[in-house]
């Protein structure tokens, strides 16, 4: 899967599942701060990332990521390996 997939799934998830304006999805976005999510927005996401990509995310390493970015490179990184 390539990483312009893996955006476009994410981006469609943010946008359908918490509905979060599609202005706001930037490369740079903050997760917490300029996206909004909070720890129990974390819970969901880990569920979407199984279904969506294959593998449950751990939640430590998750919330390790700061930005759209980051997060976007979680999810390659898992794929990758």
């Amino acid at each position: 899967m390539t990483r312009q997939e893996i955006e476009q799934i994410v981006t469609n998830f943010l946008i359908e599942d918490f509905e979060i304006e599609q202005e706001l999805i930037r490369q740079d976005a903050l997760l917490k701060d300029d996206l909004g999510i909070d720890s129990l927005d974390f819970v969901d996401i880990v569920v979407i990332v199984e279904r969506e990509f294959g593998f449950k995310p751990q939640a430590l390493e998750l919330k390790q990521a700061k930005t759209l970015a980051d997060f976007i490179d979680y999810i390659e990184h898992h794929l990758a390996n």
